[in-house]
């Protein structure tokens, strides 16, 4: 696998490694030994690069998933922002002059999967809501704490009910209790749950799986999917977003080898 990693200052190690493989670009929070908190630097960095891959044709999927066993993600790195305890004012999530980096997740039009390698809390449910699938090791957890550090889990309260009952989902936000991965696989918040050391392979399967499909139906799924959602149900099945797979190449290399009992060779036109 091809793999680079993002800029660090001072002789740190890089806080996100990029990796492009067989059309599956994986992203690796590496921030281990403080629970792969997203940091300025790595909040940048993911951005930069999912930014990217939206107009990179050799990027399929995208998988983020964390250095370590125990944490794939512990949400924002709070050190820096309880200054604002202590008189600097904290801006809310919609007061900022750029996205977040869960919207930009959230409106890429390639498929995401995270692959949660240990324990999510805060932005890290975030994130993971953030992405269309989620794979969770066994034995971990979710947590939504916000409730008792005087926050909001803004993203999470909007995301959260449409992801999982409502029932679960302010259980969540209410109580601040940490949710098992086997719950949250019960209630269908997580895809897939994988044995410890087996979360990435199963979500690098899933990716592999998706990647191997048409790229213009594929993004023509995630664009549609995405501008409807909210539309009212008329509206919504007379959308017509990006390039219709209907007229490309594609449709009939796809036709033709699944009559002829033979894998499709994609041109992505």
């Amino acid at each position: 696998m091809e793999q680079a990693s993002t800029e660090a200052g001072d002789g740190d190690p890089p806080p996100l490694l990029v990796a492009l493989q067989d059309g599956v670009l994986l992203l690796t929070l590496n921030r281990p030994n403080q629970a792969n908190a997203i940091d300025q630097a790595m909040e940048l960095a993911l951005a930069e690069v999912i930014l990217a891959a939206r107009s990179d044709s050799t990027v399929q999927v995208i998988v983020i998933t964390g250095a370590g066993d125990r944490f794939f993600c512990s949400g924002m790195d709070v050190k820096p922002r309880a200054n604002g305890a202590a008189g600097r004012p904290v801006s809310g999530p919609m007061e900022g002059r750029e996205r977040s980096i869960f919207e930009i997740i959230l409106q890429t039009y390639k498929p995401t999967i995270a692959a949660m390698n240990g324990a999510a809390a805060g932005g890290g449910v975030d994130l993971a809501l953030a992405c269309d699938l989620r794979v969770q090791v066994a034995g971990s957890y979710m947590m939504l704490p916000e409730v008792r550090r005087g926050m909001a889990a803004h993203f999470s309260s909007i995301l959260l009910p449409r992801a999982a009952p409502s029932a679960i989902a302010f259980e969540m936000l209410y109580l601040g209790d940490k949710v098992q991965a086997q719950r949250a696989y019960d209630v269908g918040l997580v895809n897939r749950l994988a044995q410890p050391g087996e979360t990435l392979t199963v979500a690098m399967e899933m990716a592999r799986t998706i990647a191997a499909n048409a790229p213009v139906s594929l993004q023509r799924i995630k664009e549609t999917s995405t501008k409807a959602s909210g539309l009212p149900l008329f509206t919504a099945l007379h959308l017509n977003e990006g390039l219709s797979p209907y007229d490309t190449e594609d449709r009939k290399e796809g036709m033709r080898a699944f009559i002829q009992k033979r894998n499709p060779v994609w041109k992505g036109r």
